[in-house]
């Protein structure tokens, strides 16, 4: 089994009487085994250590620490989830022998069953590979409810790069999920920056019926644009699936990630789309990729999708309680 049992150790902080903080609200959970409780408002966190697709996109390796990096990060902030929720650390998936398509079956799986138990899943990447394994469960998922699916990315880059020699990457996920789910496969890219995508990839999103917004114009002043394109997308679907690549920062706010960049978005303009998103009552799912500590600065990154992850998941949750 591609499962590695998640280490309560790194789950530490400030000591206190009561929960104040996230370590002391952190469950370590063995074996995949997921709590079934239908009621309670809870989070599933699950890790993905592999960083093969990026190894396969050319990047600069070191994302295969990043799940643990969050959860050093996650510890140590202050509890504000509704009393009553829950936090499961479910452990991380890897990948052995470069057999990435095997860890994103697993992931699915485990998705699916997230889902199924009423969590609010938290994956922590890894490369954004991770997303095909994501977005597969959570179609699976809503199949069965005849529910339409909207992928949010926010991201620098589209995603939409074919695969090599019938093998996906980092940079192929949402081309592959376009590709399984065709007439069904809704998608919003925000903060595409054209410098790093070439007029190809401009084309397939036009081709696959992508939505997106470039980088010049994701910005606060804009945000009335920004805010009803966003606001006409959610309305299109039933549920949706957010994906936060943490090089779609600026490199001055995240500077450990595989592909760096000083023109990416802010943290504040980021969390006000997080919002919106939240009011919807419509995200079901998220996952925080692309982090890698081996080129952080003062864990400058780790604590940002970190951050990412706690106000989403304390959004939702309390629409949920």
């Amino acid at each position: 089994m591609l499962h590695q049992n998640p280490n309560p150790s790194l789950w530490s902080g400030r000591k206190s009487e009561t929960i104040e903080y996230w370590h002391q609200a952190a469950i370590a959970i063995k074996d995949l085994k997921l709590d079934e409780d239908q009621l309670t408002p809870k989070v599933g966190i699950l890790g993905y250590a592999g960083e093969e697709g990026v190894k396969r996109n050319q990047g600069r390796l070191g994302t295969a620490e990043g799940p643990n990096a969050i959860r050093k990060g996650l510890g140590t902030l202050a509890f504000h989830l509704p009393e009553r929720s829950r936090i499961f650390d479910y452990g991380d998936v890897y990948t052995e022998d470069s057999d990435m398509e095997s860890s994103h079956e697993l992931i699915t799986k485990t998705v699916f069953n997230l889902l199924e138990t009423k969590h609010f899943p938290i994956l922590l990447g890894g490369g954004h590979d991770l997303a095909l394994a994501h977005g597969r469960g959570v179609f699976q998922h809503l199949a069965s409810k005849n529910q339409k699916l909207g992928i949010i990315n926010m991201d620098a880059h589209f995603d939409l790069r074919p695969t090599l020699e019938g093998k996906g990457h980092s940079g192929s996920p949402f081309f592959q999920l376009a590709e399984e789910n065709p007439g069904s496969f809704q998608y919003l890219c925000l903060g595409v920056q054209r410098s790093v995508n070439p007029k190809s990839l401009f084309n397939t999103a036009e081709r696959i019926g992508a939505k997106w917004m470039v980088m010049e114009d994701f910005r606060m002043n804009n945000w009335e644009v920004i805010q009803e394109k966003i606001l006409w997308f959610l309305d299109s679907v039933d549920k949706i699936y957010l994906s936060v690549d943490m090089d779609g920062f600026s490199s001055a706010f995240a500077p450990g990630v595989s592909a760096p960049s000083p023109m990416g978005f802010r943290p504040e303009f980021a969390f006000k789309v997080f919002e919106l998103l939240a009011s919807s009552k419509k995200l079901i799912s998220m996952d925080v990729v692309e982090l890698n500590p081996a080129f952080d600065h003062d864990q400058a990154t780790s604590r940002l999708a970190a951050r990412c992850a706690e106000y989403v998941a304390r959004k939702v949750l309390a629409i949920r309680s």
